[in-house]
């Protein structure tokens, strides 16, 4: 995927690069003044007189330009952003797939700093031989091709240095632009960018560590053992560290380069069905969603499998959410337009500007629209199905969004290995075959042995309830009890106005009473004044004065009802 270089080691408070600091954060402010009108970052309140003097706002293209020359951040920013057409227009979230590596490689030196620190031991005793001309440079990681003292060929992933401290430092200036949007903002109200911010440096964070990456390798090689023209490369645990991955060479072409004569030597129709039951599979039965399979990261092999790596950002889903995805994806197939919506509505957060019939009838729009396209794509409804909640007031669930994505770019990948695959067919019959095993799992002995022992406890323990319940409304001692009130929101903000109201009353006593013993001469005078009286007049305006400055920097306006479907 496409990144800029940008390494900017910590600062020290008072040093001459915490002036480049203030720099950076101003640079973040101006990519988001150019773009406040584009969709991208619609609705944030701002000063004209501040971006009086800024260039026009840019269009897609630029705005893929300028995330790349912020940096790295930015780069895997865009990359989440083109998974979420909720966020961004369509035309941005197009540009944003489209995102170029453009990253010069550090000196092998460095590399080779990095892996003996990490790893302990000098290159040359690690591995018999090392290319000091990599295989890939993106800002993050410098990835070298390198042997074994037994022989195998691996590839080593080796992280640059000081990166982490740029990821961190650019998020904690993105999380205070996050916080202020929220509160200005009708995307930030709608959306939540903090909450989506968090999640995003959280998964940042993991990609970071490739300990995490290579048990992400081990685990997908796993699960796609049976689909046997499948390869995940398996990592060397002995030559692995938080900073340093070192796994199996997958060699072979792109599959966006493969040469005509190497489709008339093998067919490619059986590698597209795999990888699309393989990652339906992966999806739906162990809830993982690798929602980046593109071409950069998918290799045919000399041996005519396909190769699978790069699995550093991966998303989990619960077991819950996958079934109510799953049963969604069914109604869709079957062109039941409400029941899409219902599902949709169950697993989201109706905002207060929610507008359910709109909502309704787009999504049956939608739904019957592709029942009716044989060429209409899964992945493109349900991106489709996101656009049209965000747009009627319902916060979806980022994992739909992932789903949607993850659906798109296999079908992408797919039409690059075999052009005529009927893939809408495959992801039905994969989409059955997952139904048909959840199916038998809920009839194993463990599960069967599970439901009866609940069912047991029902018939045991009901008529005693129910005659206890029955009881209580023939005696009318049936009570409904709520707790927490005393703690609750409400109550402080009862006492909040209790307590004005009480300052209120006191100041204005304070300074009526200081009006009428100004008349009272005591003896001592301040600035000619009775010294009392005028003791008095100050407290009262000191108390007054605060009443107001507390009303308005800490009075905050209702937040907007949201209502929680049941997940």
């Amino acid at each position: 995927m496409p990144e800029s270089c940008l390494n900017t080691p910590p600062v020290a408070p008072g040093s001459p690069s915490l002036v480049k600091g203030m720099s950076r954060r101003s640079q973040i402010l101006r990519l988001l003044l150019r773009y406040r009108h584009s969709g991208v970052f619609s609705g944030m309140n701002l000063d004209a007189r501040a971006v009086h003097d800024l260039p026009p706002e840019g269009n897609p293209v630029q705005f893929v330009t300028d995330l790349e020359a912020l940096g790295p951040t930015f780069v895997k920013l865009g990359q989440m952003l083109s998974t979420r057409p909720d966020m961004v227009p369509v035309e941005f979230a197009t540009a944003l797939e489209r995102m170029q590596e453009k990253v010069a490689p550090i000196p092998v030196e460095r590399i080779y700093a990095i892996i003996e620190q990490e790893l302990g031991a000098s290159v040359s005793k690690l591995f018999s031989s090392f290319d000091p001309v990599p295989l890939g440079c993106a800002s993050i990681a410098q990835v070298h091709r390198a042997a074994l003292h037994d022989g195998r060929e691996v590839a080593v992933k080796v992280q640059k240095p000081e990166v982490a401290a740029q990821l961190r430092s650019d998020l904690e200036v993105l999380r205070s632009f996050a916080l202020a949007a929220d509160h200005l903002t009708q995307v930030g109200r709608r959306v939540r960018l903090r909450d989506w911010l968090n999640e995003f440096a959280k998964t940042l964070m993991q990609e970071l560590d490739y300990q995490a990456e290579a048990e992400n390798l081990q685990r997908f090689g796993q699960h796609l053992r049976p689909f046997k023209p499948l390869w995940v490369p398996q990592p060397i645990w002995d030559y692995c560290s938080h900073r340093v991955l070192t796994m199996e060479l997958a060699q072979g072409v792109r599959v966006d380069m493969i040469p005509d004569v190497r489709r008339t030597e093998q067919p490619m129709a059986p590698l597209a069905a795999a990888l699309i039951r393989g990652y339906v599979d992966q999806i739906f039965v162990h809830g993982e969603i690798h929602a980046d399979p593109h071409p950069g990261n998918l290799r045919v092999t000399p041996e005519g499998r396909l190769a699978i790596f790069d699995l550093g950002m991966v998303a989990h889903m619960p077991p819950r959410l996958r079934e109510r995805l799953l049963k969604l994806l069914f109604a869709a197939v079957d062109g039941r337009g409400e029941e899409v919506a219902d599902e949709i509505i169950g697993i989201s957060t109706r905002l207060e500007s929610f507008d359910e019939e709109r909502y309704l009838r787009e999504t049956g729009q939608v739904i019957a629209r592709y029942a009716a396209n044989s060429s209409f794509s899964e992945g493109r409804v349900v991106l489709d199905l996101v656009r049209i909640a965000t747009a009627s007031g319902l916060r979806t669930p980022p994992e739909l969004s992932l789903l949607g994505k993850a659906l798109l770019n296999l079908e992408t990948v797919c039409r690059l290995l075999s052009p005529d695959l009927d893939t809408r067919r495959i992801v039905e019959r994969q989409l059955q075959h997952v139904m048909r095993a959840r199916l038998k799992k809920s009839l194993s002995a463990a599960n069967l042995a599970s439901e009866a022992m609940e069912l047991q406890q029902l018939l045991r323990d009901g008529p005693r309830k129910m005659t206890d319940i029955l009881a209580l409304l023939a005696e009318n001692r049936l009570q409904m009890k709520v707790t927490g009130l005393e703690e609750s929101r409400l109550m402080e903000n009862l006492q909040k106005i209790a307590n004005r109201v009480s300052a209120g009353i006191v100041t204005a006593a304070l300074i009526l009473a200081a009006a009428m013993m100004m008349k009272v001469d005591t003896g001592w005078h301040l600035f000619g004044y009775p010294a009392i009286a005028f003791t008095l007049m100050l407290i009262g305006v000191f108390l007054g004065l605060g009443i107001i400055l507390s009303a308005l920097i800490f009075d905050r306006r209702a937040r907007s009802r949201e209502e929680r479907g049941h997940r």
